[in-house]
This record gives C-alpha cells, structure tokens and sequence, in this order.
C-alpha cells in the first residue's frame, strides 16, 4: 500500500503511524492466512464454538452473533442464554445448540467450559451484577484465549481488576468509548491507538480498536489496519457479527492473530458487499450476515471474480 493509505489513516486516528511496526492488510495477505479445507472434513474437524450471549430483550445480539458463527465456518455452536431465549433463538438459528442458563432473564452461571474449542462472551449480555459476578467466573475458569466483546467489555470496564485474568491472547473488541471503559480513563480519540498498544502489551492481548481503518494491535505492540468495510456499517449488531466471526475462526485452530485479521477483513468485505444491493444509509447488522458467504467464496478463492461491481 502506498504512504497516501497511510496519510489517510493518520487523519482517521488523529496521530503519527509507525510504518515499521504497522501494515495494511491485502487480499494475498488474506488468502495466505485462510486455511484449506480437507475433503474428508467433517463437522468435529472444524471445532465447536461457544457463544455466551444474550439477556432477555437482547436475544437479537445473541441472534446476529450467531448467525454470523455459522455462516464463517465453525463445525459446531452452542450458544448459552437465558431461558427466556430459547424459542426466540431455536426459531431463528435452528443449526446452533442452545445451552440453558440457570437464569430465565440473564446470564448467571457459565456452562462447562472445556467442551469448547473456542468461546466467545459479551452480545447483549447485560450488567447486572449476577451477569458481571458469571464474566468474572468464565475468565477464571478458562485458560484459552477467548473473544470479549460489547457488555462483557462494559462489565470489565466496572470491574478493572478483572482484567488480570484475561487469559494471554485473548481478543477484545471495543469501540472507542468502551476502550475507554476498559483502559479506566477518559483520554482523548486522538490517544485511542497508543492506549490499545499499551493495553495490548501489559495483558497480553489482542485488541481489536474498531471503526474507520479498524486496528488489530498484537501482544507485541504491532498494528495491523483493515481496509474494508464502510460508513453504512456504523449501526447496532455489527459488533455481535465480527465477534461470531471471530469465535467460529478460533474454533477452527486460527491462531488468535489470524482469526482477528481475517475475521475483520472478511466482516468488512461483507459490509461492502451489502453496500453494494442495500446502500449506505439502509444497511443493518443482518445484511453483513447474508452477504458473509459471498466474501468467504471469494476470499477462499472458490469465486475468484471480483465480487465488488465498482473495481
């Protein structure tokens, strides 16, 4: 990519960029990273996926994350919810698993966390502090790396001493307010990229800065910016979608690194791909979902056309 990219995202973020420790992320990067499928693959091959999400009047995050789990591959997905979910969730996404909380409003008391390959925990969770006391059980007990996102941020965010048993190279996805929440101090947009970096470095994380150019910032203080995605983007449940994506890479034995770059990429291009039949100003979280297969296709290479009209 040319300095001018880079010109560009400076403006975005506000701030210098190092060039030797950054990189923009391509298309042969992508197509590196993606993992060929055997031909005698079954479902077990491609892990099984935990998805803690959902409170009542929230199913719809818990929805959307799923879906989005589903259609990025993972062999197998339980999503643990309250009871009051289940018709709501089995009605909706009838290839997933649903495992019950004790709770029929909220999140309460995490499953046997073992049986994953991979969990992911935060969409319309809530905060309760029932919820906030189960999040902190669930970074206790498992020694994975993990996917936070959205209220389990916020819970974290309440409860900074939490952060100590993030396991190392877990990811977590907040957007500028939410680092903010999670970092303990309201500092300016224009520090969010040095603050991630610093937060990335100290725990042991992945963090993955959302928005215009969304940063990966790796463990050892690297930034990886993406280039898909778009304005239409900038609406309620596209959080939820990258973090299914996200888990579903994970249960299929991504490396943490890789499941972030690409799982960022692949949400954007589905964005973009939405953009193209909705527009901008009526895209919702649900149309990235359906246009997740057609940006798989072609970054999997089994479309090797151009799936963007406009290049």
């Amino acid at each position: 990519m040319s300095d001018c990219n880079y010109h560009i995202i400076e403006e975005v973020y506000g701030c210098k960029v190092s060039r030797e420790s950054s990189s923009i992320v391509t298309l042969e990067g992508i197509r590196q990273r993606i993992q060929p499928r055997a031909i005698d693959a079954h479902k077990g091959t491609f892990g099984h996926a935990l998805l803690i999400a959902g409170q009542r009047r929230m199913a719809g995050a818990a929805i959307l994350s799923a879906r989005a789990a589903l259609r990025s591959g993972t062999g197998l997905l339980t999503v643990h919810t309250p009871t009051f979910n289940t018709p709501i969730i089995q009605g909706t996404v009838p290839e997933a698993i649903i495992s019950e909380d004790c709770s029929e409003w909220m999140f309460t008391c995490p499953p046997e966390l073992h049986k994953y390959n991979a969990i992911a925990i935060g969409p319309g969770l809530g905060t309760d502090e029932a919820t906030s006391s189960a999040v902190g059980d669930v970074l206790r007990e498992t020694g994975t790396p993990i996917v936070i996102d959205a209220d389990a941020l916020n819970i974290i965010g309440r409860h900074r001493e939490l952060m100590k048993f993030i396991p190392k190279d877990s990811i977590i996805t907040p957007h500028p307010r939410e680092l903010q929440r999670v970092a303990g101090e309201d500092f300016p947009i224009h520090q969010r990229l040095a603050k991630a970096i610093q937060l990335a470095q100290e725990h042991h994380i992945y963090i993955v800065v959302k928005g215009a150019f969304t940063a990966i910032v790796t463990p050892k203080g690297s930034v990886h910016f993406n280039p898909t995605g778009n304005p239409g983007m900038a609406t309620a449940g596209c959080g939820d979608v990258l973090t299914g994506i996200m888990v579903a890479l994970l249960a299929q034995k991504y490396t943490p690194e890789d499941a972030c770059i690409i799982g960022v990429y692949a949400h954007g291009l589905a964005g973009d791909l939405a953009r193209q039949d909705v527009g901008t100003m009526g895209l919702v979280a649900s149309d990235i979902v359906d246009h997740l297969p057609q940006a798989w296709a072609y970054l999997c290479s089994e479309r090797p056309e151009n799936p963007m009209k406009c290049c």
